[in-house]
């Protein structure tokens, strides 16, 4: 089953929020409403949202300066603004800082929910790595920031099985009897483009190694102990592009 999103919705005009609402909910996600950016503040602070849909120009606080303050309080987290005004200077700002998109109004809901469809799989993460307790606590935590997380500790798991509807793979160098390199070049036959953060506990023994990952289009090469915050900001980055991408084709945004 396609995995749902919680979904707040910001609008000054409650007929908006309600009408959104009634539709993400028969499309099976779990929309919440905010009829202001105070009270969608409010809510981001009290529960974890997978987007925001916030309309641009509201009293009191606009869809733009919302975004600044939900960054200090959810980092990572997808906005997509609506307005009538796609030119706005302010939006071309908000652009640059970080927000995916807009969707113009009057609102194209079946790009929409195309849309969404996307986000859900964006947020697909695999690790694979021998350690089940590194697995286990990483695992951990990127559910706790709400990524679908798939754990492997078989190192001759099928490709297939790791990489799946996967939109980011986090593969160890080193695996009992086969190397994270060898996984990479399996994953390349199949996956050419697919986002794949080689980790390793070995920064000097595995420098070749990591070398040769990177010529075969390894994202990125990190190094154990992780420092999550720097993996959460890499993550969100990736998933911007992703995201910008796809609602490019639904959108009449660009």
């Amino acid at each position: 089953m396609e995995p749902k999103l919680h979904i707040l919705i910001v609008d000054d005009d409650q007929r908006m929020t309600r009408t959104l609402a009634d539709i993400f909910s028969i499309a099976g996600h779990t929309p919440v409403e905010a009829n202001s950016g105070a009270k969608a503040l409010e809510l981001a602070r009290s529960q974890a949202f997978d987007c925001i849909l916030t309309d641009v120009r509201m009293p009191g606080m606009d869809g733009v300066e919302l975004y600044h303050q939900l960054r200090q309080i959810q980092p990572g987290l997808p906005v997509i603004l609506m307005s009538a005004y796609a030119s706005d200077a302010t939006i071309q700002k908000g652009m640059e800082e970080g927000i995916v998109g807009i969707f113009d109004k009057p609102l194209d809901i079946n790009g929409m929910l195309g849309f969404f469809s996307s986000l859900a799989k964006s947020r697909s993460i695999v690790i694979v790595d021998d350690d089940e307790n590194f697995c286990k606590t990483l695992g951990d935590i990127l559910q706790q920031r709400g990524f679908q997380v798939e754990k492997i500790s078989n190192p001759h798991a099928a490709v297939g099985d790791i990489t799946g509807n996967a939109q980011v793979v986090l593969l160890d160098m080193k695996l009992n009897s086969i190397t994270g390199l060898d996984v990479l070049k399996d994953i390349r036959q199949s996956c050419p483009d697919l986002p794949v953060v080689m980790v390793t506990g070995y920064q000097q023994e595995m420098a070749a190694t990591m070398q040769a990952a990177l010529q075969i289009n390894a994202f990125i090469c990190l190094y154990k102990p992780l420092e999550i915050p720097a993996l959460l900001t890499m993550l969100a980055e990736l998933q911007l592009k992703r995201l910008r991408k796809a609602l490019k084709k639904r959108s009449s945004y660009s």
